[in-house]
């Protein structure tokens, strides 16, 4: 996978981002910026920090758990490293959510 490619895919996964939407607030995750540091290398492994809105952010693991499915529908994405930021339960939700398929 080129450098082109790469950004493309990028690209892809932050427009399919743009379709999580947010029920407590009716906005996107890219818009809130919920979703930071995304790379993508050359074998289409995607990783990214989710920071949900509020250290107590209730629908945090549904949040989680929307925007990984949302990444795996990308076409070229082959596999995810999240990590989860700025909550209360960080560690424990990062585990579980790399955990899932």
């Amino acid at each position: 996978m080129n450098a082109d490619r790469i950004t493309r895919l990028q690209a892809a996964i932050i427009e399919r981002l743009k379709e999580v939407i947010d029920p407590e607030t009716n906005a996107d995750v890219v818009r809130m910026r919920l979703v930071e540091d995304l790379i993508v290398n050359t074998e289409g492994r995607v990783s990214y920090t989710f920071r949900p809105s509020s250290p107590f952010c209730p629908i945090a693991v549904y949040l989680a758990k929307m925007i990984k499915e949302a990444v795996a529908e990308v076409p070229g994405v082959t596999s995810q490293q999240i990590t989860v930021d700025d909550y209360v339960a960080a560690e424990e939700l990062t585990i579980l959510i790399n955990k899932e398929t």
